[in-house]
């Protein structure tokens, strides 16, 4: 990654993460990256088992380790979340753009819109009637805020970034590169001729607060009711969540998931990548479903999925094992029929 010059002592580095120290106090760090590729004068990380043998033969200058983890040849800063911990260690040696106040003159702002002190919009941004921003946007080029939407505070809008109508944004929502909060609703109703007629989609998509849509994900908009995101939740790119839904509290949809209408999600659930939910279902809080699973029916809290039609994770796994051996079980079978 890109650094900044600037340099930290282990001994400091350690005081602001709140990590013990094992290891030259006064060794300097000058950069994070990752366990496989760090050289001399990198901080890097173990938090997953699967990369600890590399702890023992990376160039890293430190490494952030869990407390019981082995005593390493690098300097180690060791707490209990070493992930977290390398997440706030970014933030010491990369420097995000700034984005000075100031509205660009190709902006097309309505007179009836209210904007918040310290606002920064870009080049080309769209907003329209209506629209209430609250303090400290960042509006980049291209953003697209129709007429009657509510934003809060702290709002973070890449380019190509799209709010509809009516919609209503909480505080520190953050929308990445293409994201769209608002579209219409995948609803026709079939007419006697076969022919599709398209349901009016009047109900609003609600992003609550610290709530982040990456890039070119879509939020649609429900027919009648409501769209809601719960606080804190968090999508992924092109993830899809249809009309009517509900995304519960801190939940993670990762990449290419997609949920059919009016599906609820609990809170703290993960939905990985490219799992499929069909409509009016209920996922239960703290479900996780893995990856490529597709979810035809409610899943209980807590439960793991895996697998098409999802089950139990622990029950697909020898399913799955079991899958592997049909060719030998089949030849053990005809040998035992001659």
């Amino acid at each position: 990654m890109q650094s900044s010059p600037k340099s930290v002592t282990l001994a400091a580095l350690a005081d602001h993460l709140g990590a013990t120290l094992h290891g030259d106090p006064a060794a300097r760090i000058t950069q994070v990256a990752g366990i496989e590729t760090a050289t001399p004068g990198a901080l890097a990380f173990v938090a997953n088992p699967k990369y600890a043998s590399l702890a023992h033969t990376t160039k890293a200058t430190a490494v952030l380790v869990e407390p019981d983890f082995p005593e390493l040849s690098a300097a180690t800063l060791r707490l209990k979340n070493p992930y977290l911990a390398f997440a706030r260690a970014i933030e010491l040696f990369y420097q995000a753009p700034t984005y000075a106040p100031g509205i660009h003159p190709t902006a097309a702002i309505a007179p009836t819109a209210q904007i918040g002190a310290n606002a920064h919009i870009g080049a080309y941004a769209v907003i329209g009637d209506h629209v209430t921003i609250g303090d400290n946007a960042i509006i980049l080029p291209h953003v697209v805020l129709y007429p009657h939407a509510g934003i809060g505070d702290n709002f973070f809008a890449h380019a190509h970034a799209i709010v509809r109508e009516h919609c209503q944004l909480g505080d520190n929502v953050t929308l990445q590169n293409g994201a769209i909060v608002g579209a219409d609703g995948f609803g026709f109703a079939r007419q006697s001729d076969g022919s599709w007629y398209k349901i009016l989609q009047s109900g609003p998509a609600i992003l609550e607060d610290n709530v982040e849509v990456q890039a070119n994900a879509c939020i649609d908009r429900a027919s009648i009711g409501e769209t809601r995101v719960h606080a804190g939740a968090k999508i992924d790119n092109l993830v899809q969540v249809g009309h009517g839904s509900t995304v519960g509290e801190d939940t993670l949809l990762c990449a290419q998931v997609g949920l059919a209408g009016s599906t609820i999600i609990g809170k703290n659930v993960i939905l990985a990548g490219q799992v499929g939910v069909a409509g009016h279902c209920t996922i239960g809080d703290g479900a996780i479903a893995t990856a490529q699973s597709g979810i035809p029916s409610d899943v209980a809290p807590g439960k793991v999925v895996s697998g098409y039609p999802a089950i139990d994770n622990r029950q697909w796994l020898r399913s799955v094992a079991l899958f592997n051996r049909l060719p030998e079980l089949l030849r053990d079978i005809k040998s035992k029929l001659k």
